[in-house]
This record gives C-alpha cells, sequence and structure tokens, in this order.
C-alpha cells in the first residue's frame, strides 16, 4: 500500500513532491512560496543548509505575517524539517523538537515514525465527514496535511518515505482547478503539470451523490454545502445547517460564499449566493454554460457539470 496523504480542508496551500511535504499560509509572500516550493526538490547530504539557508531570508521574502512547516524525508526513514510562525510538523501526534534560526526553528535527523503532519499548532484532527483528498503529487489548497507512512521499515528505523512520483511537477499556477474534464476512472493518467491529486472512489455501498472537482478532490453531499473561497462565515455554515467547502482561488473569480447545494430527499440543487461572477451550469452533453439567477434553486441531474469561476466540477448521482 502507497503512503496517503490526507489533506485537511482549508484555504492556506498544501503542496507535495516526492519525499518532501509542505504547509504554508503567506498572505502576500509569492516570492516566500516559491522559495518552499523549490526546497520540495531537496534531498540528500546538505538539504539541512539548504533550509537554513531559506530560513535567513524569510524576513525579507516575507511581505507580511507568514507562517509555514516544510519536511523533506530521507530514505533512511528520517526528516529535516524548517518552520516558522503557526507552523509546526508532528511525528505520530508528537511536535518535532528543533534549534532556533533565523527566519524560523530548524531540526534534522528525527525519525519519521508512521505519521507525519504538517500545519498549525501540533497534530491536526480528522479529515471532516465528506471530504476525501489524497494527495499524490503538486499543490491543493488546505489547512494542513498528515502523510501516514505504510511503506517497510529499515532495521532499526521508522518507516521510510514515499518514492519520488514519476510524472513531473509544476508550480506556481492552478492548472489543476477548473482544467477540461478527462476521463473519470480512476485509472485515468494524471495531468502533466498544475495541482493534483489521486482518484478517490467513494464506497459502492454509499447512495450519496457527490461532487468530483477536476483536481481530483471528491465531496460528498451528505448533507448542505456552501462553496466558495472563503465560506466558513455563511449564515447556512455559522448556523449549522451546512458544510463549508473552501475552493482555492488565486485568481480572486469565486465569491467568498459562492454557492450552495440544498438536499431534499435525493434531489439536489444549485443555488446562486449572489456571487459577483455568478454559477452556471451545463448538462452532460450541453455546449454552452447557462448561468443560474441568485437565489432561484437549480435542481441538478446526474452528469451535470457546474462552473464556478474557473472550477468545474461534477456532480454526480449514484443509481438507486
Amino acid at each position: 500500500m502507497p503512503d496517503r496523504c490526507e489533506v485537511l480542508p482549508g484555504d492556506a496551500v498544501v503542496a507535495r513532491r516526492g519525499g518532501g511535504l509542505l504547509w504554508v499560509d503567506a498572505p502576500g509572500s509569492p516570492a516566500l512560496v516559491s522559495a518552499l516550493h523549490a526546497c520540495l526538490g531537496v534531498a540528500g547530504p546538505g538539504a539541512d543548509r539548504v533550509l537554513a539557508a531559506v530560513g535567513a531570508q524569510v524576513s525579507s521574502l516575507a511581505s507580511g505575517g507568514a507562517s509555514f512547516a516544510l519536511v523533506l524525508t530521507s530514505d533512511a526513514g528520517t526528516g529535516v524539517a524548517l518552520w516558522a510562525g503557526k507552523g509546526q510538523p508532528a511525528v505520530d501526534g508528537v511536535p518535532v523538537s528543533g534549534s532556533s534560526v533565523d527566519g524560523g526553528t530548524l531540526a534534522s535527523g528525527f525519525s519519521l515514525g508512521q505519521s507525519l503532519y504538517v500545519g498549525p499548532g501540533q497534530s491536526a484532527p480528522g479529515t471532516p465527514p465528506g471530504v476525501s483528498y489524497d494527495l499524490v503529487e503538486g499543490t491543493v489548497p488546505g489547512s494542513g496535511a498528515t502523510l501516514h507512512l505504510t511503506g517497510p521499515a529499515p532495521v532499526g528505523a521508522a518507516p521510510t518515505a514515499a518514492a519520488p512520483a514519476q510524472s513531473p511537477f509544476s508550480a506556481g499556477t492552478d492548472a489543476g482547478f477548473g482544467a477540461t474534464r478527462g476521463s473519470s476512472s480512476a485509472s485515468a493518467a494524471r495531468p502533466e503539470s498544475g495541482e493534483q491529486t489521486a482518484f478517490w472512489r467513494p464506497d459502492p455501498s454509499d447512495a450519496a451523490p457527490i461532487l468530483r472537482f477536476d483536481d481530483g478532490m471528491v465531496v460528498t453531499i451528505d448533507e448542505d454545502l456552501v462553496l466558495g473561497r472563503r465560506p466558513d462565515n455563511h449564515e447556512m455554515v455559522s448556523s449549522g445547517s451546512a458544510r463549508a467547502v473552501p475552493i482555492a482561488d488565486t485568481q480572486n473569480v469565486l465569491s467568498s460564499a459562492h454557492a450552495a447545494l440544498t438536499r431534499s430527499g435525493r434531489e439536489v440543487s444549485l443555488v446562486d449566493l449572489g456571487s459577483l461572477n455568478g454559477t452556471h451550469v451545463a448538462g452532460p452533453e450541453a455546449t454552452e454554460w447557462t448561468q443560474l439567477e441568485p437565489g432561484v434553486a437549480h435542481p441538478l441531474s446526474d452528469g451535470d457539470r457546474l462552473l464556478l469561476g474557473w472550477t468545474v466540477i461534477t456532480f454526480e448521482q449514484p443509481q438507486e
């Protein structure tokens, strides 16, 4: 069984490349984010010196408050980490200890254990019900990530991290979000660049409808949902009548609470919440998008496509 990287929903950034895992919340600091992304490709002896050098540049690269946690793993079952602000790596729920360096805290040579967490605070809670997000390689939105290590451990060492994925990694874009829809089968090839996640197949016994994002995320519609850039503060979410589903939006085309999906028995309806750029829908064979009138519920059918900003989502209704 391969290593599994569980991403917690959120609007910060989680990235994975080979044996590197990153969480970063650095609004207004693209140079820092790029530098941390570049570190994901570092491996072997000297990785700690590279991270120390990056740490020394954090203050000049970050234009505002920045938090991050970056871990690089080795085939020997050990890790090197750099973190700052609210960032904190943890192994099997225990925070990693390190030494203060310019720009943060550095640790090297620690055992990886069975699970490796990057994010704010200490060990993260489990993924909320209805969301399955397994990051294989690339960049996705998230409030943190846990890498569950399942590889065999060398004698006297903890399990090793996953080998680098075969397809190349391309950072700095959101090409995976709202890209042209390809095959929906689990064996479909992953994109050559952009944000990528592993395919998740719902339990056949679960009859709940789902939303399938083109970047690989699957969200179960087991209750009402509010989708958008920062949907947590919408009244449907704050009142407990709906669950928030944040969507990455680096181009600011999504509203904070863009659209909602409501359930009535097996019927699911899409409602535009007065979004700035509108909510659109198209049938499986349609060649044009239809913009919804704000506040008016539109019943969905199996195979309908939803367009929120540049994000394309497919609605799937399991057969009874």
